[in-house]
């Protein structure tokens, strides 16, 4: 292994030594801890630590690295208190998730550290988004993002690069090449003979850096890190390195072939680097002893004071307090002004006015710029925000809605259209397995909100006709809004915007130019979680929300001796559960309506929690009624047969005779 220091002072190449070393030996502990089952789980980097090391050297303590699993010296890097580590990895209180989850699967605003999802590539889109806040500022700062050459074959691994030359993102992604992902060798990953070839082909800059010498990952990456502020645009490094244990430790290596383990034992970082250090005579074994001493104490006393600590006491209320980030609702009324809109018009007006309110919002979206998107909402909006803030993307959803979690980590708001609610699909891991999840996992808000266009009854058939609702609604951690008119449309999206958690926004295409209504003219807000009573009757609540709500009118219209609640929803999580049982307990009967499929959708929890509040109160069964149990059709006919139009008013009569 060749060496060179280049300009680097003697005490630039120690401090590098101790940064090289303190994640060693913190490993070697560990892994005497976990024979010992005391620690339950560890990814070991042991063999790779030049390369956590050398990059957060490189970075500025206010430049954001997302590292993986095995990347303690990023952690170490950035002096993080030892012992605040091991409660982490111990599950306890002054740990960074409360013990909601382990290892390295946490974040810190504190530290700039944006740590992992077990489903590894969403991050590298979430580095996109805090590099375009970094850019939209004009910091001149470098965001650096972790990845294995395992991950370098998922789709959100091409997505985030390929966003990242488009939009010449101040992005470092490092690639650690170990040879293999868990036990899958390379040659059963890719074909081409570099991952760095991969960024090649996005039109990125790409570099070969040899991951076992601290002192060419530093001096190369130094040099690249700087011209990356000065120059804005994303460099891919790959880092070609060996993992000397298992993907975890439980999982061994016997996979690797013996000569392999050798000859990387001969290419050991730290064992080098000291050797090179005291040939150069700027370490001696004195005095790498005595380092290694104090570092051992340290990390002794570090992990005493964290064993001392008590375990978690769990409670109910600290579990879901902590799912949503805390917001508290201010109303702006609207003001006596009015104009009779559509209500595509009334969403244009509440996303522009947001925009006005909020030089922090940035909206992205396939077609949303110049053209207007595809249903014209964002028509005019570059004109008046300009293309930094209105951002076309390219046709990658994933790594779009991981953009969104970026821009929110990094002090931005964000609204992403899905064409149609139909391609979230696409983007569906990073939603439920990221935006969900990361307040109640380490207390980050996902400040972000998803348009989606959405619904049957315009003959656009199974790919474009979905309302989806049910596949968010299971999912604690996010917000669901489903408004059917255009005053509720406008003021419940300026409040998604204004709720730093994530919110899934549900327009039905079908009303987007067939529902008119007086719509103030301003800026105004509506609360989530509370129904709209619009019909008060005596004999039966109907429940519903969207599309669903304009059926329930026509059918009321025409059966004029139906005396009914008519309740639309408005919010499904939250969802306004007194509202419902209030009006059930008055009228005795209750029939739920939903677009959805039945079976799995939300009249079936609304049915139950009726059954189980307001039994007693019940003269007759809860009606449920849905689509037919299908795909949707695109012939007018058959689509018409799939709605539950029909239906439904044929089980409000059954329902009333009961």
């Amino acid at each position: 292994m060749n060496f060179d220091r280049k300009t680097l002072t003697n005490q630039e190449l120690l401090d590098l030594y101790t940064k090289l070393l303190k994640p060693r030996l913190i490993e070697e502990k560990m892994l005497i801890l976990i024979r010992q089952g005391k620690v339950s789980k560890w990814f070991s980097g042991i063999g790779q630590e030049a390369i956590s090391v050398g990059v957060t050297a490189v970075l500025r303590k206010d430049e954001y690295i997302l590292p993986m699993h095995r990347n303690l010296g990023v952690f170490t890097g950035r002096d993080i208190p030892l012992y605040r580590l091991v409660s982490q990895w111990q599950g306890k209180a002054n740990g960074f998730t409360k013990g909601r989850d382990r290892s390295f699967h946490f974040g810190t605003q504190e530290y700039k550290i944006i740590g992992m999802i077990s489903h590894l590539g969403p991050q590298l889109g979430v580095a996109d988004g805090i590099a375009l806040a970094h850019k939209l500022r004009k910091e001149g700062r470098v965001t650096a993002v972790f990845t294995g050459e395992g991950a370098t074959s998922e789709g959100d691994f091409h997505e985030a690069l390929n966003i990242a030359a488009v939009w010449e993102l101040p992005v470092l992604f490092v690639v650690e090449n170990n040879g293999y992902g868990l036990s899958t060798p390379t040659n059963e990953q890719y074909r081409c003979e570099n991952i760095a070839d991969k960024g090649i082909g996005y039109g990125m800059e790409s570099h070969i850096i040899d991951g076992n010498n601290i002192l060419e990952v530093y001096t190369k990456l130094n040099d690249l890190v700087s011209s990356m502020r000065k120059n804005p645009r994303p460099v891919l490094a790959e880092f070609k390195t060996f993992r000397m244990r298992g993907h975890e430790e439980a999982s061994g290596t016997k996979y690797v072939p013996q000569e392999l383990m050798d000859m990387w034992a001969a290419k050991d970082p730290v064992d080098n680097y000291r050797k090179y250090l005291i040939t150069e005579g700027v370490l001696t074994e004195e005095k790498d002893n005595e380092l290694r001493k104090e570092l051992k104490k340290e990390i002794d006393e570090h992990y005493q004071r964290a064993s001392a600590e008590p375990a978690i006491e769990p409670t109910v209320e600290g579990e879901l307090n902590d799912v949503y980030a805390p917001y508290e609702y201010k109303e702006t009324a609207p003001g006596s002004e009015k104009e009779n809109v559509r209500m595509i018009d009334a969403i244009s007006q509440g996303l522009r006015q947001s925009m006005e309110r909020h030089d922090n919002l940035v909206v992205m979206g396939q077609d949303i710029a110049e053209y207007g998107g595809a249903f014209k909402i964002t028509d005019g909006f570059v004109a008046q925000f300009g293309k930094g803030r209105v951002r076309n993307t390219p046709i990658c959803e994933s790594a779009v809605v991981s953009a969104g979690m970026g821009l929110s980590i990094n002090g931005y708001k964000s609204v992403i259209e899905m064409q149609f609610a139909d391609f979230v699909s696409t983007g569906f891991n990073p939603i439920v397995n990221y935006l969900a999840k990361v307040h109640y996992r380490w207390n980050e808000k996902a400040d972000v909100v998803v348009r989606m266009p959405c619904g049957a009854g315009v003959q656009a058939g199974p790919f474009h006709s979905q309302t989806n609702e049910a596949w968010f609604t299971k999912t604690p951690g996010l917000k669901v809004v489903y408004p059917a008119f255009p005053y509720d449309a406008k003021g419940l999206l300026a409040t998604a915007i204004n709720d730093p958690n994530p919110v899934m926004f549900f327009e039905h295409k079908a009303l987007y130019r067939s529902v008119y209504q007086e719509v103030p003219k301003d800026y105004y807000t509506l609360p989530f979680g509370k129904a709209s009573l619009l019909k008060e009757g005596e004999d039966i609540t109907i429940i519903t929300f969207g599309a669903g709500v304009h059926w329930a009118l026509e059918t009321l219209e025409r059966n004029k001796d139906i005396s009914a609640d008519l309740i639309d929803l408005r919010t499904l999580q939250p969802l306004d559960t007194e509202a419902i049982f209030t009006s059930v307990r008055k009228t005795g009967k209750a029939i739920v309506l939903q677009e959805d499929t039945m079976f799995g959708g939300v009249a079936n929890d609304i049915a139950a929690m009726i059954m189980e509040e307001c039994f007693e109160y019940l003269d007759g069964p809860v009606k449920r009624v849905g689509s037919l149990e299908s795909a949707i059709p695109f012939t007018k006919a058959l689509e018409e047969q799939y709605l539950p139009k029909q239906r439904f008013e044929n089980a409000l009569h059954e329902l009333m005779q009961y």
